[in-house]
């Protein structure tokens, strides 16, 4: 029912800042918990942040706290996630995912409704 895609990621330095957007359609959206993922080849799919549908709550893994700022935009059908102080070890195909269960998604398990397709970020040293 909900399809969401990511955009904005590319290659920085680090040090630098990126500011990924997913765009999401489905008439459920604004009701939906938000959530960013990330994975890297041989790596399991890890918990980044995630957002309420009210912008009431958010969470964020303790690697990326006070670097990375989850927010979304019902009116527009968009979640962001802007991430600051960029390391290497953020290098990452970045995914949004979207699910009613606001509890589940906050976990942080990736067994959650919807996914995009991803976006790479990579950050040179």
């Amino acid at each position: 029912q909900v399809q969401l895609v990511e955009s904005g990621g590319g290659l920085v330095q680090a040090g630098a800042s990126l500011r990924l957007s997913c765009a999401a359609s489905g008439r459920t959206f604004s009701r939906y918990a938000m959530g960013w993922f990330r994975q890297a080849p041989g790596k399991e799919r890890e918990f980044v942040a995630a957002i309420t549908w009210s912008i009431a709550g958010t969470r964020y893994a303790d690697s990326v706290k006070g670097r990375f700022t989850i927010s979304r935009d019902n009116a527009k059908n968009t979640v962001y996630l802007q991430m600051n102080s960029l390391k290497p070890e953020d290098t990452n195909v970045y995914y949004c995912a979207a699910d009613p269960r606001e509890l589940l998604l906050f976990s942080g398990s990736p067994s959650v409704s919807y996914w995009g397709k991803g976006t790479l970020v990579t950050v040179s040293s």
